[in-house]
């Protein structure tokens, strides 16, 4: 729900830096698979309650998440690094659910599997969805640099590092969050097969 607007907001430092990358001769795969691990990173620092460090971890590698595609549209996109990017960022989205259940399993590990089971809804919708539209050569006018048909909902990328920092602040509301957030996913799984279901059945 807020992806458009927070990309607007940072578009400006992010293509400079991109620029900068670039320049230094570093590929979007590189800052792809940094990224990912600075992310996993973030997961060993939450395991282990460090969780401070590890909520700056996370924004380190969601500024990589950003910086990546900023840098292949500067350069050469390929599939294999559009598939690159949203594979790990569905391993980097369920490591962190997962390092707050190790961190504290007797008080986090149910609420933790409640998330990472709205987040399989809500990636299993879009990738669905993407899958689909590809197939009928639909694109999307909100994101149209993406690799594939991004679709929207309440809870998109920003949505979910607002999430991750805030268990991070306060890992003692853990659990309270993570049900929360588990509830907007919920909500944004029935948006999306609303959505996937009146698309699809029209004629193509």
């Amino acid at each position: 729900m807020l992806d458009r607007a927070a990309t607007a907001l940072i578009k400006p430092a992010v293509n400079g830096l991109a620029g900068v990358f670039v320049r230094a001769g570093l590929s979007a795969n590189q800052i792809t698979l940094i990224g990912f691990l600075i992310g996993m990173v973030a997961a060993v620092l939450i395991a282990t309650n460090a969780y401070l460090a590890g909520a700056v971890a996370i924004l380190l590698s969601r500024l990589c998440d950003a910086l990546d595609g900023a840098m292949a549209r500067r350069t050469q996109p390929t599939d294999a690094g559009g598939f690159l990017d949203i594979a790990l960022d569905f391993l980097f989205y369920a490591a962190i659910p997962l390092a707050f259940a190790v961190a504290q399993p007797q008080t986090n590990a149910l609420a933790a599997a409640v998330l990472l089971a709205a987040f399989i809804g809500t990636g299993s919708s879009f990738l669905a969805f993407a899958i689909m539209a590809t197939k009928r050569g639909l694109t999307s006018l909100d994101y149209p640099n993406k690799s594939f048909y991004f679709l929207g909902g309440l809870t998109e990328a920003t949505e979910t590092l607002v999430c991750f920092v805030a268990m991070c602040v306060w890992p003692q509301y853990f659990p309270e969050i993570a049900y929360v957030f588990a509830a907007l996913c919920a909500a944004t799984i029935v948006m999306r097969i609303g959505w996937g279901w009146r698309q699809f059945s029209q004629d193509h």
